[in-house]
């Protein structure tokens, strides 16, 4: 078993630990945020009703040829500004407050660019 197996296993853990605690509902949907090497994915979910009500990715083409995150080095900017547009979308959808999932991933750098970046537009949790 390689370090990278142990990784996955153990955040596959921490989610599975997380997720029998946080339901996402029709007052207060879950934002649930996805990492991996190059993208970041942010979607929010009715878990009563079983279906993602608004989702945003750093794979979008407005985000991929965006000039001011081109510009930027690293994937942090590109995360906030998927929190950004996350929160957008979801207060044209009548979504104000949401619970954050994590998904299993630490609270840090991505993760935390994206929640900060929601919190900024307006989305409460």
């Amino acid at each position: 078993m390689g370090s990278s197996d142990l990784k996955r296993k153990s955040r596959q853990k921490r989610k599975k630990r997380i997720r029998k605690k946080m339901v996402g509902t029709s007052e207060r949907p879950r934002l649930s945020v996805f990492k991996s090497a190059k993208h970041i994915y942010a979607q929010i979910v009715n878990d009563v009703e079983g279906n993602t009500l608004v989702a945003a990715s750093s794979m979008e083409k407005d985000i991929r040829e965006d000039p001011d995150i081109v510009s930027e080095k690293g994937k942090i900017p590109v995360a906030a500004r998927i929190g950004k547009l996350i929160a957008d979308r979801a207060m044209q959808k009548g979504v104000k407050k949401v619970v954050f999932d994590r998904n299993g991933f630490i609270y840090h750098g991505r993760i935390k660019a994206v929640s900060e970046g929601a919190r900024e537009a307006g989305l409460d949790f």
